[in-house]
């Protein structure tokens, strides 16, 4: 006979907050969103963790090598989508670990017999300013000399001129020796007022450049997400088909963290799939989706560093009206993070959980929190922002961006699914829409994060853990959602955003 849940499937609307006693010093400014991004064993440190419990889904419209960035640059992470050729997948990734570093491996480098109009195309292509000039075109050959934007003017200069009539000579450089710090490259840099500072071993042979721009930028974005090298931390997603040649291409160009992106976690192939990683390869993977406390442990045991919950609770996910099966992300949620406590108190080790899905508004992220989450993966939210790959469009008055599902039939993402052994989609998961666009990421982040810190402050907690640890949550009836709202009032048509 079958099982029976009678208790209902519930969702983040039906539930709020119970504020707690805020003391004097539980306020914004005192709250930190740090969370732990992979497991770790009780009294350890994890390996990655997150400045803001915030990640981009695994999206051909979220999550490209522009939006890692921005995000990464925020505090958070972006896990580029994998439903795309392994190589383009992977030339992302570098784009992400390359763009922003201390000690930056030149991926722009010509010869000095070469022309301005090799400067040009590189430039296109790579969308560098600074040129590193060596022996042999190489980004370790010997250093001869720089070229800056303002060495050439295109108005003036032929195109066939060649570099080593224009370039910077290696003689006129302030450069740094293989092994200094990135501290006294940084004062080297502001002692002779330089954009770009090369770093040369005792042959003369480049290492590295270190850029001004770099300083600043960790100056305007503290909480950004760095690793060891100073480089942006970032993810990729797979799937359970083609990992073997996947995997190993995403870790050579230096992934940190992958995701297996399926709408149903709970199966032997994840498990394949990671206990393959595991045997092969030094790098941290998620595994989901599931949606109880039995699919969670089957991925644990499986290995996994961190589990996604949520199935069909997407915007753009129409998973429960297809094929039925799903259940409201609050209950998923409830569970899993139940289930999560019970593994921690019987092995030490404490595996985060990521809440994909169900977020309508902001204070669903906060309640996502308190229920047991470490962080959130979200779509539709980060698809509306500039950084997001696709077009922004004029429909009627209004400013809109494209949204797509990997279960739609634009995405034919079908490797994420189980179509009994067909290489494509036999039915679709997903739809093809619009979002209201919103402007950048960092403004409206900044928004979102202050609504999180003054709903942990009105609960009494300065940290996601201690919320979890002290949140009061309660259910609600349909008619104080109404109560919630605004009601018996006739509304103006301006808002505070609106000015």
């Amino acid at each position: 006979m079958a099982t029976y849940y009678n208790e209902p499937s519930r969702t983040f609307s039906e539930y709020l907050l119970i504020p707690n006693l805020t003391t004097k010093d539980c306020n914004p400014s005192n709250v930190s969103l740090k969370t732990p991004l992979v497991k770790f064993k009780k009294g350890d440190k994890p390996a990655y963790s997150l400045n803001i419990p915030f990640s981009s889904a695994v999206m051909q419209s979220v999550s490209d090598d522009k939006m890692a960035v921005a995000l990464a640059r925020c505090g958070g992470i972006s896990f580029i989508f994998g439903s795309q050729p392994i190589e383009e997948q992977v030339n992302m990734v570098r784009k992400v670990k390359s763009y922003k570093a201390g000690f930056v491996v030149s991926r722009s480098n010509l010869t000095p017999d070469h022309t301005l109009q090799d400067i040009l195309n590189l430039k296109e292509k790579n969308v560098h300013s600074t040129f590193a000039i060596t022996h042999d075109g190489t980004a370790n050959g010997k250093l001869l000399g720089i070229v800056a934007s303002r060495d050439y003017r295109i108005s003036r200069d032929a195109r066939d001129k060649k570099i080593s009539s224009f370039m910077t000579p290696f003689d006129s450089l302030v450069y740094g020796k293989t092994g200094i710090t990135l501290s006294e490259a940084n004062d080297l840099i502001w002692e002779h007022k330089l954009n770009c500072l090369p770093i040369v071993n005792e042959d003369q042979c480049l290492d590295y450049l270190v850029f001004r721009k770099d300083y600043d930028a960790h100056k305007e974005y503290p909480y950004e997400l760095l690793d060891a090298n100073k480089s942006y931390i970032v993810g990729a997603g797979i799937n359970s088909k083609d990992y073997k040649e996947r995997v190993p291409a995403l870790v050579n160009a230096g992934v940190d963290v992958l995701v297996i992106d399926s709408s149903d976690g709970y199966s032997e192939w994840q498990r394949e799939t990671i206990e393959y990683v595991k045997a092969n390869f030094d790098v941290k993977i998620g595994a989901g989706n599931v949606v109880d406390r039995e699919g969670f442990l089957y991925l644990v045991e499986a290995g996994a560093d961190f589990v996604k919950v949520g199935i069909g609770g997407g915007s753009i996910c129409i998973t429960r009206e297809q094929k039925g099966i799903g259940r409201g992300q609050a209950s998923a949620v409830i569970e899993v993070a139940e289930a999560r406590e019970q593994y921690l108190k019987e092995t030490g080790i404490y595996v985060p959980i990521c809440s994909d899905g169900g977020i309508v508004h902001d204070y669903h992220i906060t309640l996502a929190l308190a229920m047991g989450a470490d962080f959130v993966m979200m779509g539709r939210y980060f698809a509306r922002f500039d950084e997001s790959p696709t077009r922004k469009l004029k429909v009627g008055n209004n400013f809109v961006k494209e949204f797509w599902g990997e279960g739609s039939n634009r995405a034919r993402n079908w490797e994420r699914y189980d179509t009994g052994g067909k290489s494509g989609l036999l039915f679709e998961e997903g739809v093809d829409s619009y979002v209201p666009y919103a402007g950048g990421i960092q403004e409206n982040l900044d928004k979102t994060l202050g609504k999180i810190k003054s709903t942990m402050c009105n609960c009494g907690s300065k940290s996601i853990e201690e919320m979890q640890r002290n949140a009061r949550i309660t259910l609600v009836s349909a008619t104080s959602l109404v109560e919630g709202g605004a009601h018996d009032v006739i509304l103006k048509e301006s808002s505070l955003s609106g000015e």
